[in-house]
């Protein structure tokens, strides 16, 4: 094998810093999409470098606003207003029915180099407010699967619907009662992630409820501060997810904080309206320590 480059980055790394899977990036290598920067001759395992980051991050985008790996291509294939203009286009014709994706879709016209045109059927001005809490240590009943997102939910009500069984399976209070799904990993159309539906349960019940549902495992989630942001709906979930990690990220390096674990999903139904739809967080675990 030949000697590396120090500046390119291995597939794994790669991944985890483009959010994308490693099935992901070999499947948009197949098509022309992102290339590495080398193949291995011997191995055939591919390196990258960091300047892909900002095309891996708007391919994924454009793969959540809906458009078919097919039409992708041609749009990285313009320059920066050329490009712009097409998506701008695209997403004139889809605002009626997507109206969810307008900050996904002016989050990635920003990325697109060059640019010189911007939309004129949305206009920005949405800020996230982000916060920190501390949530204390609790017993959880889990379903681990490799899932790609047009399995999400049918698999996520599954997991839910059992809690309402007879007898009902009691919960805890507040947030700290609210289900949530960790993504371990880039869960999309083109590639199964790993994920872990969670239920916490009271610490005194656990074990009993653990034999009443067998296929599930019940562990702990251990006491941590995270940083969150919550959204009125559910639905908004799939097109606020980057700019909604942008934010914490953002508010991550202005307090000196690392993230410690995966990204979370909260389901949380409000009190005052048991008829609709759950309302949502972002939540992400960090790494102890003070602020400075």
């Amino acid at each position: 094998m030949d000697s590396i480059d120090p500046g390119l980055t291995s597939i794994g790394e790669f991944a985890r810093r483009s959010r994308l899977s490693p099935k992901a990036l070999r499947l948009y290598d197949r098509l022309g999409l992102l290339r590495p920067a080398r193949v291995d001759p011997d191995s055939g395992y591919r390196w990258y470098t960091a300047s892909q980051l900002t095309q891996a991050e708007l391919i994924a985008g454009l793969r959540q606003l809906g458009l078919p790996l097919a039409e992708i291509g041609p749009i990285l294939a313009l320059d920066g207003p050329a490009a712009a203009e097409r998506l701008s286009r695209y997403w004139g014709d889809a605002e009626a029915s997507h109206n969810g994706h307008r900050e996904l879709a002016l989050s990635l016209l920003n990325r697109l180099p060059g640019k010189e045109t911007t939309m004129t059927t949305a206009s920005s001005d949405a800020t996230y407010e982000v916060g920190l809490r501390d949530l204390p240590d609790r017993q959880v009943l889990c379903l681990q699967r490799h899932l790609h997102a047009s399995e999400m939910l049918t698999v996520g009500k599954g997991f839910l619907a059992q809690f309402r069984g007879d007898p009902a399976v009691p919960g805890l209070d507040g947030v700290a009662g609210a289900p949530f799904v960790i993504f371990y990993g880039h869960v999309s159309e083109d590639s199964d992630g790993p994920v872990e539906w969670c239920r916490p349960v009271p610490a005194d019940q656990a074990g009993a409820l653990a034999a009443r549902f067998p296929e599930l495992t019940l562990r702990t989630d251990p006491a941590h501060q995270e940083v969150f942001v919550h959204l009125p709906s559910a639905e908004e979930a799939g097109p606020q997810w980057p700019p909604v990690m942008q934010a914490m990220e953002t508010w991550g390096a202005a307090h000196h904080r690392q993230p410690a674990g995966g990204i979370r999903q909260l389901l949380i139904w409000p009190r005052t309206s048991p008829g609709y739809g759950p309302e949502l967080e972002f939540a992400v675990p960090l790494v102890p320590g003070e602020f400075r």
